[in-house]
């Protein structure tokens, strides 16, 4: 045996000397050369002409040509838009594009898409052209797992930065284009562009620069109504059949009162018209997107029709109407870009998000949208989700700004550990702090609504953008009451910490608390998602058995339960939801286990849930006496 191990250690040492004398190549990289011009603010010389033919919703493709006028010879990139107002991340849907083709003089170009950008693509122009005709397809999703459906039977919904390239090396402010879009026979279409001119059903519209067009959608479809808000404000409403049209008065004169009140709250209209882009549609995609002069809205066909059932989607609109002052008007300076190749940075979105998310739910209730006592309701929901989500102890509210980057809003397993885009609620919580120490400051003369004609209304008309950075919005904030502002919003914005900032409830009259009867905006919540919501009962949240939710840290992750895991019986009965909550309520103060019969992909086992606290629902529940701040946030003005 020593012979053998002796034997053995020989082999390794002339094994080592062997690696260690063969040679090893090292070679260096290539340099990352940027051959792309960067955006300079210089006109561009000449207008493009972009032509859209939207008929081919059978497919969902549209056709694109495009004439780009040159303006020299030698090599020439188009741009792909990449970074995506709104969307606030690389988010262009370039995987869509197929059968580009250029060519110039009736000679086709070649084309080579930049090794570094795949958004750009470059040709080589030769001497004495001084057009470039462009023609490629965007393939809009046939399914949801390619993305937001677009285009249906019955609707369109076009965004122009998926139609049109554009050419690098100018700001796109700088660049004119005429665009004609030819729709389905019949057809109406919507927008914030104007027609200029109109054969059949190809609709030329006015010429404008490259900016405002992709900040301009359209919205078409065979179904549509349109009701005018008044302040040169108009709710366009296409759906997927005639019938989801049909709008009491009074729901009509909520949205009216939606215009007027943000009129009033913010003092001027930073737009010269707006166009509401409304979609009730069980195909078309979903969206909440803003514009300047307009916005994209899709909701389920209820919106009229079920309106006593409880607020759905209602505050929508107050949120992307607020936009047009918040977020588009005004933007955090580091999120502005000269171009859509630019990265943008998001370093303010809990203002231009947070803040915008506090102001939609205020212009709900003052709107009448939405009921107080369902904005009430719908904020417990939303303080209970952040006041139990544990990822607040260790990852900051500033640090959620750069999750449209890092996540792309894909589905995460656990949110409640990961965060999220957090700065839209957990900012709107900071921004009802603020305007309760707006108020114990000054003595209930002062309040954010001081604040929003301070910093946003800038100028009756101006729908140009104003940028600003964290120390414009603490000068504004005291300039309307002396605070260390700068401080307190630091410290929001840093902090690890347990539990929500939940402060401007309490010190305006409103506690958060749990009982075991949800209110009628959580319940209707459940039956518009189709599940139960334990996620305070126990720390999950049930659809069809089936796990969609568990809060890290909660009984049911002690248990061993995760998101995906099937839930086949409880205390030895089938799985029902009612089953659920009744062992639920059973088990409250005992010290007995619940237990759940669990399939995991190919595997099923029993699990015992340690949880005794019974139903816990969040509402709002009134300490203060009378009239209180949050009383008063929410009244309509006069």
């Amino acid at each position: 045996m020593r012979i053998a191990t002796l034997l053995a250690a020989t082999a390794l040492c002339l094994s080592a000397a062997a690696t260690a004398q063969t040679p090893r190549s090292f070679p260096q990289p290539l340099p990352i050369v940027d051959t792309i011009p960067a955006a300079r603010d210089v006109p561009f010389p000449g207008v493009i002409r972009l032509k859209v033919d939207a008929t081919d919703v059978a497919h969902g493709v549209f056709k694109v040509e495009q004439q780009v006028p040159v303006p020299a010879a030698g090599p020439m990139t188009l741009l792909f838009p990449k970074w995506l107002p709104g969307n606030h991340a690389p988010s262009g849907q370039i995987e869509k594009v197929a059968g580009l083709v250029i060519s110039a003089n009736g000679q086709v170009l070649q084309w080579k898409r930049d090794p570094l950008d795949m958004f750009a693509f470059t040709v080589d122009v030769p001497a004495g052209v001084a057009m470039l005709d462009v023609r490629f397809q965007f393939l809009s999703a046939t399914a949801g797992n390619q993305g937001r459906i677009a285009v249906t039977s019955d609707l369109i919904s076009l965004q122009p930065n998926s139609v049109s390239l554009y050419p690098a090396g100018y700001f796109t402010r700088q660049i004119p284009v005429s665009t004609t879009v030819t729709w389905p026979a019949g057809w109406k279409a919507a927008g914030a562009l104007r027609e200029a001119a109109r054969s059949g059903d190809s609709v030329t519209y006015e010429t404008t620069d490259y900016e405002t067009l992709v900040d301009s959608p359209f919205l078409a479809g065979r179904h549509m109504k349109q009701w005018d808000l008044g302040q040169n404000v108009r709710l366009n409403v296409f759906a997927d059949a005639a019938r989801f049209l049909e709008a009491k008065p009074e729901q009509v004169e909520a949205h009216k009162k939606l215009v007027e009140q943000a009129v009033k709250l913010f003092g001027t209209r930073q737009f010269d018209r707006y166009e509401f882009l409304l979609s009730l549609s069980e195909k078309l995609g979903g969206i909440g997107l803003e514009h300047h002069r307009s916005s994209e809205n899709g909701v389920e066909t209820g919106y009229f029709l079920d309106w006593e059932k409880g607020p759905g989607d209602r505050d929508l609109l107050p949120h992307e109407f607020t936009h047009s002052w918040n977020g588009k008007h005004r933007r955090g300076a580091d999120l502005f870009t000269p171009d859509f190749r630019t990265p943008m940075r998001n370093s303010m979105l809990w203002v231009y998000e947070g803040q915008t998310q506090f102001w939609g739910n205020i212009l709900s209730a003052r709107s009448g949208l939405i009921s107080k006592s369902d904005i009430l309701d719908s904020l417990a929901l939303d303080a209970a989700t952040y006041d139990n989500r544990r990822a607040r102890e260790w990852r900051s509210l500033d640090d959620t700004t750069n999750d449209p980057i890092i996540s792309r809003r894909s589905p995460k397993g656990w949110v409640s550990y990961q965060r999220s885009e957090d700065y839209y609620v957990e900012g709107m919580l900071v921004w009802f702090e603020v305007d309760a120490i707006l108020r114990r400051e000054t003595a209930g003369k002062r309040g954010m609504d001081d604040f929003a004609r301070a910093f946003f209304g800038t100028g009756e008309g101006d729908w140009g953008t104003v940028t600003y950075d964290f120390d414009t919005v603490v000068k504004t904030l005291q300039g309307v009451a002396p605070y260390d502002w700068s401080g307190f919003l630091t410290k929001r914005l840093t902090e690890k910490a347990a539990g929500a900032p939940l402060g401007g409830f309490t010190m305006s009259g409103y506690q958060l608390t749990y009982t075991d009867k949800p209110t009628a905006v959580h319940t209707s919540a459940m039956g518009n998602r189709k599940s139960s919501d334990l996620a305070y009962s126990g720390g999950l949240v049930v659809s069809a058995g089936k796990l969609v939710t568990v809060l890290w840290g909660s009984a049911a992750y002690d248990a061993g339960l995760t998101v995906g895991d099937e839930i086949i019986a409880v205390n030895d009965l089938p799985y029902a939801d009612a089953e659920l909550t009744a062992a639920i309520t059973a088990a409250k103060g005992t010290t007995t286990p619940i237990r759940l019969l669990v399939k995991t992909e190919d595997r099923v086992r029993s699990v015992n849930l340690a949880w005794h606290g019974g139903l816990r629902y969040p509402r709002f529940t009134k300490t203060g006496k009378g009239v209180t701040a949050i009383d008063t946030l929410l009244a309509p003005r006069k």
